[in-house]
């Protein structure tokens, strides 16, 4: 049941001032529904937050991460920085007593997860991986056809693959901002896989892939093995564009989502093709689709509102099993992170 401050505005605070805070600030805002107000941004960069700020309305503006931590009126966080930081910085939102919103991937491994998801207990505080595509209407028609089985019937395979040429940016080949295609594509179609499979770990992983000369990954083809019957194929690239697409195969038929799997504006059966429009934000965004994110959004606070530590849509079992699995992909590949101290 709502208490009585559920007419209030769920007030965020947003960590990085990059192109994905920028995103999902103008996502949640096209909502126009008064239930989200931006109150404060922090970046390592004052100006960057400044300007940040300037762009969005948003009064607060702190040049260190801490100093947002210690604003009282900040009641949930959006994380958007690089890789590598998000388990430090969580850990400190989290303890500061704020509920975390956490960019995917969550932590560079399962360590780092486990250990995040051990903080947000201890103190009581809600938090989730922000895999955007959980929380689409297309990806909710995905899983009602996927139950009904009238299409597929059993699915026995899943393909999925992504590919974007993100060779020149930084934080994508540089191993100490937690790099690779494994964390920062190969996730997307693990993530649609798991939610298709329900959660089961596979019983066996095979990956192959290629390293850049910092030792991140920059392609990836990996195969899993599940219980009766099932497999899927997972494969990604930073150097080529891929199809993009995911095929679910099933006793009976076919479902497809084409270009672009993780964004999904359209699901395709045999009989019938369905689409799923996303309006374009006011604020220009950096990524196609990007106006999606406000989905999460609505379900952090309504999971917040509802006095709930975890979202039954992104369990933190499935952030923890996920990064399991890359974290046996990466092993098999030769990726290896230098951690902060947890």
């Amino acid at each position: 049941m709502l208490n009585n401050t559920s007419k209030m505005a769920t007030k965020w605070g947003i960590i990085g001032a990059g192109k994905i805070s920028n995103d999902f600030v103008a996502a949640v805002k096209s909502l126009q529904d008064q239930e989200h107000e931006f109150v404060a941004v922090a970046a390592r960069n004052l100006s960057s937050a400044q300007l940040f700020a300037s762009t969005h309305g948003i009064p607060k503006v702190y040049g260190s991460y801490e100093e947002l931590a210690h604003d009282s009126n900040v009641e949930v966080v959006y994380i958007g920085i690089v890789n590598s930081r998000h388990f430090p910085v969580g850990k400190v939102m989290l303890e500061s007593g704020k509920h975390v919103l956490m960019e995917k991937p969550m932590t560079l491994n399962a360590r780092q997860t486990t250990a995040l998801i051990e903080v947000a207990k201890r103190n009581n505080k809600f938090l989730m991986e922000a895999i955007w595509s959980r929380f689409l209407p297309s990806y909710n028609c995905l899983m009602d056809l996927i139950k009904k089985q009238e299409i597929v019937g059993d699915i026995v395979h899943v393909q999925a693959n992504l590919g974007i040429n993100m060779a020149y940016r930084e934080r994508f080949v540089t191993k100490a901002l937690g790099g690779g295609t494994v964390l920062d594509l190969g996730i997307y179609p693990l993530n649609a896989v798991t939610m298709i499979y329900k959660g089961e770990m596979p019983s066996k992983i095979a990956a192959v892939g290629h390293l850049n000369e910092d030792g991140v990954d920059i392609g990836m083809t990996c195969s899993l093995q599940y219980s009766n019957n099932k497999t899927a194929s997972i494969t990604t690239s930073g150097i080529a564009e891929l199809p993009c697409d995911m095929v679910i195969t099933g006793t009976n038929g076919r479902l497809k989502i084409p270009n672009s799997m993780y964004a999904a504006l359209t699901i395709e059966t045999p009989d019938k093709t369905y689409n799923f429009p996303l309006q374009e934000s006011e604020t220009p965004t950096n990524y196609p689709g990007s106006n999606g994110l406000k989905y999460e959004a609505m379900e952090v606070r309504k999971c917040i509102q509802n006095g709930l530590l975890e979202s039954s849509i992104m369990p933190m079992e499935d952030s923890k099993m996920m990064a399991q699995i890359m974290d046996e992909i990466h092993r098999q590949i030769g990726v290896t992170y230098v951690e902060e101290e947890i």
